[in-house]
């Protein structure tokens, strides 16, 4: 197997996803190896059930809304193609400031986060969204009044033009001081 995914990647198509990605040609290759194990239909995607085979998501929380996050630019199918998995991938590379930074500078991970708490899509995040993802997150560990003190807190802190939403714009603010670059980053082995 670990031979067939460096057959079936061009090195035409490695330099564009590196161009695309930041990711080096080796990173690609074994981000490849990877994709392609958990591509169980052999068909080049992997659908949502291929995602959820991969334990640390299954185990997530948040998996689901990480799941989804690779399927948001797919235009409505059901199955996401490699160029797409290394874009989402890149927004959890850690940023270099040299480089051109498209996919996972600061805002784009803020962005990013923002987009898994804002369940309905509708670019804002409301109580009861903030409230479903504390849920995902801590279970029955934390009581309801606990969570729902939390969330009203966090909405009261963040919201600064009154409508009891988090815009985009609120969100950045409120993680201003937070380093998201770091928290937002995976290291992937060269």
């Amino acid at each position: 197997m670990g031979n067939r995914s460096s057959l079936l990647l061009r090195d035409e198509e490695i330099a564009q996803i590196q161009e695309e990605t930041g990711f080096t040609p080796n990173q690609i290759e074994r981000l490849y190896s990877r994709f392609t194990s958990l591509d169980r239909g052999d068909c080049g995607t992997l659908s949502r059930e291929d995602f959820l085979r991969i334990p640390e998501l299954a185990i997530n929380p948040l998996g689901d809304r990480i799941v989804n996050a690779f399927f948001e630019d797919s235009n409505a199918t059901d199955t996401v193609n490699f160029r797409q998995f290394m874009q989402v991938l890149a927004r959890f590379r850690p940023i270099k400031k040299s480089k051109d930074n498209k996919l996972n500078s600061r805002e784009q991970k803020l962005q990013f986060a923002f987009k898994m708490y804002d369940l309905d899509g509708d670019g804002k995040i409301s109580r009861d969204e903030l409230l479903a993802i504390l849920h995902m997150m801590v279970g029955a560990n934390i009581s309801d009044e606990q969570l729902t003190s939390i969330a009203e807190r966090t909405i009261l802190e963040a919201d600064q033009n009154g409508d009891q939403m988090i815009s985009l714009d609120e969100f950045c603010k409120a993680l201003e001081r937070t380093d998201v670059e770091q928290k937002m980053s995976i290291r992937f082995l060269n």
